[in-house]
């Protein structure tokens, strides 16, 4: 007699959290046992929160996320404004656009906040600028690189903008490669990297948060895909970085956050916002319902 079992494809499930600790902090330790984690509420079935990001307002954190519903299998941007106890008191999609949206590189220059998110199905990069914060924004400039760039992350250094991003095509190279391109100003013109892919690793080469400057090198935190995509991050330092020449290397993957539940399957971003770090947690749902389509 032949057995058989029937393999039911499993969906991504993420829920945010928020640590009261720096990001360079959790990036060199990991997650304290003792460490105070606030978790936004778990959305409804087939639903997620993914991908946050933010900044502080008088006094008040503001969000951005990836909101996304397996039904429709189209993500939005969302905005959460959280109380002095970290819970949501507002919410909002506060953009929308025909393609899939996530990953909303939220960040203030020159006397602006912007939002960069992931919108690789568009064909470009779009950089947006917030003409009413939180609520409303507007397409500055189409970013032209050398791919449409996947969880593209900015950052200042040397004089330069520079910008970490994962190409299109297969998920090989989504997953594994980094690209870089760098700019005198954030609305370009941006030249791409002679290197490119600078890093071809499926442990350490997808930006998955915020970069920062520590001891004078910029530090990434990308993601390690070698079991699953989003299965956990790492730091990746930046040892040179210049037009002409890129040197880095890749340190443990971080322990997941107390507390976590049943998403100890993945964690894939890791924001910087001051003492507080933005991050998610994954699980994946094994149910036998399927998405109209799907």
């Amino acid at each position: 007699m032949t057995s058989w079992r029937l393999k039911i494809p499993g969906r991504d499930i993420w829920r945010v959290g928020m640590v009261e600790a720096s990001i360079a902090d959790v990036a060199r330790r990991g997650f304290a046992p003792d460490a105070t984690i606030h978790w936004l509420p778990e959305e409804g079935r087939l639903k997620f929160l993914a991908d946050p990001f933010g900044v502080w307002r008088d006094g008040r954190l503001h969000l951005f996320v990836e909101a996304y519903d397996y039904r429709t299998r189209h993500g939005v941007i969302e905005h959460i404004e959280l109380g002095a106890d970290f819970t949501p008191v507002r919410r909002s999609v506060v953009l929308r656009e025909p393609w899939h949206l996530s990953y909303p590189q939220v960040f203030e220059a020159d006397g602006e906040t912007w939002m960069l998110p992931e919108a690789y199905r568009s064909g470009a990069l779009t950089l947006y600028r917030a003409a009413a914060f939180p609520d409303v924004w507007e397409p500055v400039v189409r970013l032209d690189l050398d791919t449409p760039a996947i969880d593209a992350t900015p950052f200042r250094h040397d004089g330069l903008w520079w910008l970490a991003y994962s190409p299109k095509g297969p998920q090989r190279w989504k997953q594994g490669r980094l690209h870089l391109a760098y700019a005198e100003r954030l609305t370009g013109p941006w030249r791409t990297h002679p290197g490119n892919p600078v890093r071809n690793d499926l442990a350490s080469s997808r930006p998955g948060g915020t970069a920062w400057i520590e001891h004078g090198l910029p530090r990434l935190p990308v993601q390690d895909c070698t079991r699953t995509y989003g299965g956990g991050l790492r730091q990746l330092t930046i040892l040179k970085l210049g037009p002409r020449h890129f040197e880095a290397e890749a340190g443990p993957p971080l322990s997941l956050p107390p507390g976590a539940g049943p998403y100890t399957q993945g964690l894939h971003t890791l924001s910087a916002c001051g003492p507080v770090t933005l991050f998610d947690v994954k699980r994946i749902d094994r149910s036998l319902w399927a998405p109209r389509g799907g």
